[in-house]
């Protein structure tokens, strides 16, 4: 065999896979071509010794293999052999080097091949050029070209078309235009396919200009247009948006007898789907297919793409299904895209199908198809999904997409999963990703809201180390982190570090540190920044809200007034309802309320301010603390002196809080003032003044202003509806009421808990207590479910009715269904058992109470020792009243009322008398039932001495005996 292979060298007879694989078989080396270079080894060892043609046929044979890697191992090998490959060899491994992307192997070949005296040809510079351009390396690109003419190796039309498209790649049109121009001025004209490429690129990037400036020089140089060009300047209308001018070519083509093909047709449904055109190009498909051009599985792509884009999930799956349907496989791009519908309106079940099914079909998913479905766990909040798809990913040798793993990583850490986060970071290396800024900035951001002040200073210092300089918003992430961990000086030092970084501060860098300064109190040096950042750039809202609550609670009225000033030329603020309004609130949470009044007072007579939404905030804050009146003497001052109008807003905020003091009166003279005024009330403030009139029984006075609002052409509200239900069942209209809910459910109305409170309470109170459950049974038939609130209701009125079972069964019911039962809950049933004398089981649900994490109030202690005393357990009650004392609750009057008639009862006369000494201690003034129960303690002793002087006690006192009193004196 060695004779016979020796022999085919000489004669140089040509040698295929089959020989090699026969001389592997024979030396027991297994794997195919690919185990060339082990083989070699063993082939030396039998006798057989290639030589240079041998060499360079069975490097080409591993290359068209595709094994890159093996090869340049066999050439190796060779150049070791002192043999010399030949120039074809040698461009061989570049073009296969070169779609690897390996351009430090293309340019040592280029080094290693002429140091062995082998001269490149164009062909060979040509492939180096077209290897530097693909890799981005221009420069490197543009000097080989230089360096042709420097060895007399003249560049031919490949060559220039080669570098022309490799710049136009890297964004060098002026360059590109450059090179052209040498090409027409040379003796190397532009051909065909240099215009083509040319078109293209400029197509690509949107300057129809140049596209028609060269599609003008292909025609003058004697390229006819053919349906190539004609498509990529129909690519490049629809590009710049000239979809009608595109339709327009493609007529001119018809005309000229150039049948459009797909790819025409494609390009024009991508230009109309752009624009969201979407019955347009659903037309002219079915147009091109009347001509017998049929949808190819990018046409497809592009309407999935688009019913994507546009939210329409289910059209999407449709159009790739119907895809499917007409005998066209899918590609993974067509899946990815179906993917992308699903992913963005979050529908991760039939996600996860699609991609379950990709992989079911034999098609391999891609990097975008992982990246897809990782981006629509996370989306979901799955994050241990997404990362186990991740590694899944990388089994399959998928790269991931560097913005994945930073959703991924922004993921983790609003998950509070901030171990995790890091690690994910830390792995970046092991998957081969480069970080971006954007993956230090959300670092940056998830350990500013830990706290982690020196860990983020840390991977800020380690940035440009990593070959990653820091932007704008880095800065701002890193300076937000101090500012709000009280780093302020720090975060200044940052701040004017970052001009020497080349980093501009925007408003965002301002307001941050800004914040930091007013956070700090440092009032002075945040109005001298503001002052900074004036010259660079013009503050904003943000700027202002935050600086000016500082200011004004410093009482540095006069500066706060120079600031909003400044913002006052602005058009924008004058004109937006709720700028006043906002400010305000932000100063009302900083500065002491005489302060803002100030402020809101200076901005109004200077007439900087004409809006009445100023009054708002001030009117809210006022009415809170029950200074409602205050309130209304600012609204005067305000409208009257000032001239400023009120929003109905301010109208509704100052009934609300007349009504909350119960100035009734007032109230509804600001209303008709309202009125008088042509401001008209909006639903909120009708519901305002419809619920005073419900709560004061004036049904008559509820309804006419009911009609009134309907009048005006208001729409009633589901408060509204419900306010009158609870007016007529408040004032004994029960049936009314029901009518009313009924008539309202007829006419479409969905009612909540709050409309079925009162009509279960009216029943119940009535005793139809059978009406009232087969109500709450029928409120959970209309799909409202019961809340604490209607349980309480029906513990209360089955358990006041003496039903106390059926209470604790609601009770119990309540519990069952997830509802947790309140503090009213627990004291309703309590009072229920206790009024029953079921102290023992009323015992057991206080004690409860204090189990589910709730705190017993004064009324639910009372209610309990009320009954424990009642039931003559009088030593438990005293026990539970020391434990409320030492829970830090004051008892009140009714309290040692109850210890002290029950004491009495029992004969505990001197406890009694010890309770009603303590009253007075603590502050408390003795009412007639004290003095009574005392009174009858002392008689029911034996006692009338003791009982006569209790009653003179009480007289002196000043407390007037009543009927009860004069009972129990002894006769």
């Amino acid at each position: 065999m060695v004779v016979v292979f020796d022999m085919m060298q000489k004669q140089i007879i040509y040698r295929s896979l089959d020989t090699y694989f026969i001389i592997f078989k024979s030396l027991s080396v297994r794997g195919g071509i690919r185990q060339a270079p082990f083989a070699l080894e063993r082939m030396r060892k039998s006798g057989f010794i290639l030589n240079a043609y041998s060499y360079n046929g069975l490097i080409h044979l591993i290359l068209q293999a595709g094994f890159c890697t093996e090869a340049l191992v066999v050439y190796r090998r060779m150049v070791s052999e002192q043999l010399k490959p030949s120039l074809k060899t040698y461009s061989a491994l570049m073009v296969a080097s070169g779609k690897r992307r390996d351009t430090d192997t293309v340019m040592s070949l280029l080094e290693e091949m002429e140091n062995l005296g082998l001269r490149p040809n164009v062909y060979t510079f040509t492939i180096c050029i077209r290897v530097l351009g693909r890799a981005g390396k221009i420069n490197e690109a543009y000097s080989i070209l230089k360096r042709m003419d420097e060895d007399g190796c003249a560049p031919d039309v490949v060559t220039y078309t080669v570098l022309i498209d490799a710049l136009c790649n890297a964004g060098k049109l002026e360059v590109a235009k450059e090179v052209f121009e040498k090409m027409k001025n040379g003796s190397h004209k532009p051909d065909r396919v240099t215009y083509i490429t040319m078109l293209d690129k400029f197509s690509d990037y949107g300057d129809l200009d140049s596209v028609r400036e060269y599609w003008s020089l292909m025609e003058a140089d004697g390229h006819k247009a053919d349906v190539v060009t004609f498509t990529i300047l129909v690519d490049a209308l629809c590009k710049v948006g000239k979809v009608g001018e595109a339709f327009d070519v493609l007529d001119e083509m018809k005309k000229n007898e150039i049948l459009p093909n797909l790819q025409t047709y494609n390009t024009l449904i991508c230009g109309l789907l752009r624009q969201r055109k979407l019955g347009e190009a659903l037309e002219l498909c079915d147009s091109m297919e009347s001509c017998g051009i049929q949808p190819n599985a990018y046409t497809y792509i592009l309407f999935i793409d688009c019913y994507g884009k546009l939210g329409e999930a289910d059209k999407a799956m449709e159009t790739f299904e119907k895809m499917k349907a007409r005998g066209i496989v899918p590609t993974v791009v067509a899946c990815n895209a179906s993917l992308y519908s699903l992913a963005e309106v979050g529908r991760l079940r039939e996600a996860k199908q699609l991609f379950d099914g990709i992989k079911q079909s034999g098609l391999v998913p891609d990097s975008i198809t992982y990246n897809m479905m990782m981006k629509c766990y996370s989306g979901a909040g799955k994050i241990d999904e997404a990362v186990q798809l991740l590694q899944e990913m990388m089994d399959n040798s998928c790269h991931p997409d560097i913005i994945v793993i930073n959703s991924l990583i922004d993921t983790l850490y609003k998950a509070d999963r901030s171990k995790e986060a890091w690690e994910m970071f830390c792995k970046i290396k092991e998957l081969k990703v480069v970080p971006t800024v954007v993956t230090y900035n959300t670092l940056l951001s998830g350990l500013g809201k830990q706290g982690k002040v020196q860990e983020g200073c840390k991977l800020f210092e380690s940035m440009a180390a990593y070959g990653c300089p820091p932007n704008t918003i880095t800065f701002n992430t890193l300076m937000d982190c101090l500012c709000k961990n009280d780093e302020v000086d720090l975060a200044l030092k940052m701040l004017y570090e970052m001009t020497e970084k080349d980093c501009r501060p925007d408003v965002f860098t301002y307001n941050t540190v800004i914040y930091g300064l007013v956070k700090e109190n440092r009032i002075n040096e945040a109005f001298w920044l503001f002052h900074q950042m004036k010259k660079r750039i013009f503050p904003d809202w943000v700027t202002l809200f935050t600086l000016l609550p500082g200011v004004v609670k410093a009482g540095s009225i006069e500066n706060a007034f120079k600031v909003v000033r400044i913002f006052s030329h602005q058009d924008r603020i004058s004109a937006n309802r709720s700028f006043w309004g906002d400010l305000m609130s932000g100063i009302l949470k900083e500065a002491e309320l005489n302060h803002a009044v100030s402020f809101a007072e200076k901005v109004v007579s200077t007439r900087l301010c004409k809006s009445g939404s100023i009054m708002e905030p001030i009117i809210k804050v006022l009415s809170k603390q029950k200074k409602a009146l205050e309130a209304h003497n600012l609204f005067e001052k305000f409208t009257k002196s000032f001239g400023i109008r009120p929003t109905v807003q301010a109208y509704y905020l100052l009934i609300e809080g007349l009504l909350n003091i119960h100035k009734k009166e007032l109230a509804w003279e600001i209303y008709e003032e309202m009125k008088n005024a042509g401001c008209a009330a909006d639903v909120p403030t009708y519901n305002l003044l419809l619920d005073d009139l419900g709560k004061s029984g004036k049904i008559n006075e509820l309804f006419e202003l009911y009609n009134e609002m309907l009048h005006r052409g208001l729409k009633p509200d589901t408060i509204t509806q419900n306010i009158l239900i609870s007016g007529l069942v408040k004032s004994n209209r029960l049936e009314k009421a029901i009518d009313l809910y009924y008539d309202l459910i007829s006419g479409g109305f969905a009612p909540t808990p709050c409309t079925y409170g009162p009509l279960i309470d009216g029943l119940l109170k009535v005793k139809k207590l059978d009406e009232a459950k087969s109500l709450f049974e029928e409120m959970i038939e209309y799909g409202c479910r019961p809340n604490c609130a209607i349980y309480n209701i029906l513990i209360n009125g089955f358990g006041k009715s003496g039903d106390v079972e059926t209470a604790r069964e609601f009770f119990e019911r309540m519990v069952d269904e997830g509802i947790r039962p309140d503090l009213k809950s627990y004291s309703i049933l309590v009072d229920c058992l206790c009024l029953l004398g079921r102290v023992d089981d009323a015992l057991y649900y206080f004690e409860e109470i204090k189990n589910a994490g709730l705190d017993p109030d004064l009324i639910c202690y009372n209610i309990i020792i009320n009954g424990l005393s009642k039931s003559r357990k009088v030593k438990k009650a005293l026990a539970l009243f020391d434990e409320m004392r030492s829970r830090g609750m004051a008892p009140n009057l009714y309290t040692f009322n109850v210890l002290i008639s029950n004491l009495g009862l029992v004969g505990m006369i001197e406890e009694a008398r010890n309770m009603f000494e303590e009253l007075q201690i603590v502050g408390l003034k003795p009412d007639v039932f004290t003095y009574n129960a005392l009174i009858r303690a002392h008689s029911m002793a034996g006692n009338p001495d003791h009982a006569y002087d209790v009653y003179e006690e009480m007289v002196v006192g000043g407390c007037s005996p009543n009927n009860g009193t004069f009972a129990q004196l002894p006769n």
